[in-house]
């Protein structure tokens, strides 16, 4: 099952979704689930989540294929517009942690994503001033209300995945003595998250994905989700432990070796540029840099 924000509103959409965005161009058919549901459930794309069960036994009766929307890669938001919290996972694949020269961590490494910097997965994105880097991640979607939860158990806790962009400003993320990893990478736009939600029994195996990026169709980031330090149901087991997760709530998992800061020489977004994200059986991200206003 795959379900989209399209326009604002939570539609169910087809397989051909993923590669909506790297087309540039087309559409796809889609279910309005408000209308298709007779009002059962709202036009609302986060409100989905708060009851999750319900909603996915009702949306798998649904043929996406026969909607009556036509979806359009401008016309997608992020998957998950609104969420209470949006995790992040630093230095959890061991070759990215080699090109930044640090040690690994004996534990998921976590910050946060201030929500207003979501976006959608053809969204541009207006460059602050600084070093602008770029970084694919596996995001994962909460589903089901989530604490203490045992990795064996943590797959259950997830309504599904989605491509992310976490994109880093990397001066200020460096500054100071204390690293401002939170503030350098929520800047507007600065995670585009989509093209749309994948339920995990759509994917083979949802912890081996192959997971890329490239810069005006440069290769960058070629990696697989199976090289991760710490997989999906150790970053759920280690964050439930803490607090509980809450439906809709996201987390991006890390990113593989090949980002900017990592190369020599150092190598940074510039306006006009454009991004392409893909994961295996998920689908793709395009955005394009563009100058910040003013």
């Amino acid at each position: 099952m795959r379900i989209a924000n399209v326009d604002g509103r939570v539609t169910l959409v087809p397989e051909g979704i993923a590669t909506i965005a790297c087309e540039r161009g087309g559409s796809v058919p889609g279910v309005d689930v408000e209308r298709a549901s007779g009002g059962r459930f709202g036009p609302d794309p986060q409100a989905v989540f708060d009851g999750w069960d319900r909603f996915d036994a009702w949306a798998r009766t649904v043929d996406p294929a026969g909607g009556d929307v036509e979806v359009t890669a401008d016309a997608l938001g992020p998957v998950a517009p609104r969420p209470s919290q949006v995790f992040a996972v630093g230095l959890n694949y061991a070759a990215h942690v080699a090109e930044t020269m640090r040690e690994a961590p004996p534990s998921p490494s976590v910050f946060t994503k201030f929500p207003t910097c979501l976006a959608g997965p053809s969204a541009a994105v207006p460059l602050p001033p600084g070093s602008v880097d770029w970084e694919v991640e596996l995001v994962v979607v909460v589903g089901r209300s989530a604490r203490s939860v045992p990795r064996e158990a943590a797959w259950r806790h997830v309504a599904g995945v989605a491509v992310g962009q976490d994109f880093s400003e990397r001066d200020l993320q460096m500054s100071g003595t204390v690293p401002q990893f939170s503030l350098a990478k929520s800047y507007p736009g600065f995670g585009p998250v989509g093209p749309a939600l994948v339920t995990v029994d759509e994917l083979p195996d949802p912890d081996d994905l192959a997971i890329g990026c490239t810069v005006d169709g440069e290769t960058m980031q070629d990696a697989r989700t199976s090289m991760m330090i710490f997989d999906v149901p150790a970053i759920i087991e280690h964050l439930s432990a803490v607090l509980p997760l809450r439906p809709g709530d996201l987390i991006f998992t890390g990113t593989p070796a090949g980002v900017g800061m990592g190369r020599s020489p150092k190598r940074f977004l510039r306006a006009g540029e454009v991004v392409e994200s893909r994961i295996e059986g998920i689908g793709c991200l395009v955005n394009r840099m563009v100058a910040a206003a003013g």
